[in-house]
């Protein structure tokens, strides 16, 4: 993990998402999926990169992995905090810190009340939703 990895995942719109959703609750990689307009090989590696930057960790539990923010360490505090500077940061933590209270219920919530899914990413918008 170095500065250079961290700064590079957190560039990156859809990782600052994820990061905002895993921020209260942790979640599967389908839990993530249903939020977001994109394939899985790029969820997959918007994961693998904020994984290997130190913002996350995975675990896997029967068929399933789950994901959590590092927060042990000083960069998971650090991305705690600065969500709450993210534009899109606090209704995703709501809705994250919702999910961990209801036993992460598995259920999303009604379309009106569901925040904007990430748009799909092109080089053309170098990974800012559409």
């Amino acid at each position: 993990m170095t500065e250079d990895n961290v700064f590079a995942a957190l560039a990156s719109t859809p990782r600052r998402l994820i990061l905002a959703y895993l921020s209260q609750a942790s979640l599967t990689a389908g839990e993530i999926a249903e939020r977001f307009d994109m394939t899985k090989p790029s969820l997959s590696k918007h994961l693998r990169v904020l994984e290997n930057a130190g913002l996350i960790v995975s675990e896997k539990r029967g068929q399933f992995v789950h994901y959590t923010v590092a927060d042990g360490n000083l960069l998971g505090t650090l991305t705690g905090y600065l969500m709450n500077f993210c534009p899109v940061g606090g209704p995703l933590q709501k809705e994250s810190a919702s999910l961990a209270q209801n036993g992460k219920a598995r259920a999303v919530p009604a379309k009106s009340a569901k925040p904007a899914k990430a748009g799909k990413t092109t080089r053309k918008n170098q990974g800012e939703p559409t």
